[in-house]
Order: structure tokens, then C-alpha cells, then sequence
């Protein structure tokens, strides 16, 4: 079979192109290679800047995503893409996976981002004893013990406050004199009392045998100072998941596939969605808007080809 559409991944962009593609009666397929849907929305404790919804749990929107998605009537299949080839001049592209191929003559890229690393000694060996990069994953086992997260941006200002409420010490640290986190985000953290903003700062190296014990920081100056810590969340941005597509599509200097508000590559029939694609701001409304911009643009490739 040769679908119209096959959308990879199904985080916030995938799932709102797969309500449009359902309502436009396109024959479409959603391939996820995680056991769950919702992309990192899943990790995020709670979302306050979603129009139309004052406050929610990040993984209750996921699901109502998924749910709404899934009402359409979306075929779902949770797998990894491995390979994607052209066939027919780039007419029908095939994507494998383990063992099976799909057809599809147009695919909208929704793979998403991942977690950036700091690349400091001790933070791969200690990751899961301590260093973490979702807060609202693991930071439960850090109820009553001191913490430090790495960021200066929304999710770090969010990680903060989350590990706040329950972590007797949150050292906030960043590389610059100011934060890039929302004002409302910025407000919050002042007004927590066991939040301390560390500025100018660095975390070079995570100590620890079996879990994390301290870390080492330096500032602009030169100066180190060894916090003690039982765990360290980092969040210092997002990699976007474009392996995939590195030798189909030329990507920016940063990783990412270059497409305007349309979400049209410069590979016909193929568009990218969400997170993976350049754009100013990376939210979940942004996402949801990509996915839909996708489809119509879809619509209008498949349109040309009869």
C-alpha cells in the first residue's frame, strides 16, 4: 500500500498533524519509535501557556493530544524508522524499519529534539545516580536532599521551581548574568526561599562513585567552588533528532532542517514539523501550529501530483 501520508513521531506536531490529515480523509500512518506518545511534553511537570487551558499536567496534555488524535481514527504503529529511500523520481518515499517497509508519497519529519548533554567528566557515568535531565522524572528521589540544575532557560526556571518543592536546596546555575526564562518564571524563582541563583557560572565536573556526591563549578573569573549535591539536573537545551534525514536534507550549522512557517524542505513531497525545524520559538503551541501548517502544505504537494 502507498499512503498519503506517513507522519514520523508523535509528540505534540505529529499529533495535530494527524488530526488534520484525518479530517482531510488523507491515508496516513503515524510511526513513533517511543512506547509512549507526546514527545517531552511527557517530562514537563506542568504547562501554563497553552490558550485555552490555564494549567495542566505536561503528560495529561500529551495524552489528550494522543486521544484526540487516536478519536480521529489515527493508525498508530510504535517503531523506528531506520533508512528512508525515493523511489520513482522522489515520487513515493520508503521508509524502513526493522524487518518492514512503509510507502507513503509525502512525509511530514515530527521526530523532535533531545536532551543536550554538557559533556563534562562524570556526567555520562553518573547519569541515572544522580544526574538527570528530566526533573519531573526523577525528582521525587530527591525529596529533602540538596540539588543543582544547570540552565538558564524556561525548563531549567521550571526544573527549579518543580525540584523546590521538595528538595531542601535548589542551586540554579547559569553561564550569564541573567536568565533567558520567562519574566512570570523569573518572579516565581525569587519568591522561593530555598532557590539560590548562582550567575556567571559553570558546573566542569559531576563527582561520585556510586551516585552523585558534589560538583564542581567556575565562574567567568577562574574561581571553583565545589557545591555538595546528591543530584544534578541538566537543562541546557535540546539536539534535534534529525540523524535520520542528515543525507537526505542540508541542515543548518545547529542540526536543524531549514523550513519556513509552511513547514516545506527542499525535498519535495517531505516537510518538517515541531521542534526539528528552524523557527524562533519552540513550544507546545508552536508544534501544534507546525503540525497543522504540514498537512495543508501536504494537501496542496498531493494536489499537484494528480
Amino acid at each position: 500500500m502507498v499512503y498519503d501520508l506517513i507522519i514520523i513521531g508523535s509528540g505534540p506536531a505529529g499529533l495535530a498533524a494527524a488530526i488534520y490529515a484525518a479530517r482531510a480523509r488523507l491515508s496516513f500512518l503515524v510511526l513513533e519509535k517511543m512506547p509512549l506518545s507526546g514527545g517531552q511534553i511527557l517530562n514537563t511537570y506542568e504547562v501554563e501557556n497553552y490558550p485555552g487551558i490555564p494549567t495542566i499536567g505536561g503528560f495529561e496534555l500529551g495524552m489528550k493530544l494522543r486521544e484526540h488524535a487516536e478519536h480521529q481514527g489515527t493508525e498508530m504503529i510504535h517503531i523506528e524508522v531506520r533508512h528512508i529511500s525515493l523511489e520513482e523520481q522522489g515520487r513515493i518515499k520508503v521508509l524502513y524499519t526493522d524487518g518492514k517497509e512503509y510507502r507513503a508519497r509525502t512525509v511530514i519529519l515530527a521526530m523532535g529534539a533531545k536532551y543536550r548533554t554538557l559533556g563534562i567528566p562524570g556526567e555520562k557515568e553518573l547519569t541515572g545516580m544522580g544526574v538527570s535531565y528530566c526533573a519531573t522524572c526523577d525528582g521525587a528521589f530527591f525529596r529533602g536532599r540538596k540539588v543543582a540544575v544547570a540552565g538558564g532557560g524556561d525548563v531549567a526556571a521550571e526544573d527549579a521551581l518543580f525540584l523546590a518543592r521538595g528538595c531542601e536546596k535548589v542551586y540554579l546555575i547559569h553561564r550569564r548574568d541573567q536568565l533567558r526564562a520567562a519574566g512570570v518564571l523569573q518572579e516565581k524563582l525569587r519568591a522561593a526561599e530555598n532557590v539560590e541563583l548562582v550567575w556567571n557560572t559553570e558546573v566542569t565536573r559531576v563527582n561520585g562513585e556510586e551516585h552523585v556526591e558534589s560538583i564542581w563549578t567556575r565562574k567567568k573569573d577562574g574561581t571553583e567552588q565545589l557545591l555538595e549535591v546528591d543530584g544534578l539536573f541538566i537543562a541546557v537545551g535540546n539536539l534535534p533528532q534529525t540523524e535520520l534525514v542528515a543525507k537526505l536534507l542540508q541542515l543548518d550549522e545547529t542540526g536543524y532542517i531549514p523550513a519556513g512557517e509552511n513547514c516545506v524542505t527542499e525535498l519535495p513531497g517531505v516537510f518538517a514539523a515541531g521542534d526539528i525545524r528552524t523557527k524562533q520559538l519552540r513550544q507546545v503551541v508552536t508544534a501544534v501550529a507546525d503540525g497543522a501548517n504540514a498537512v495543508a502544505s501536504v494537501q496542496e504537494y498531493l494536489y499537484k501530483m494528480i
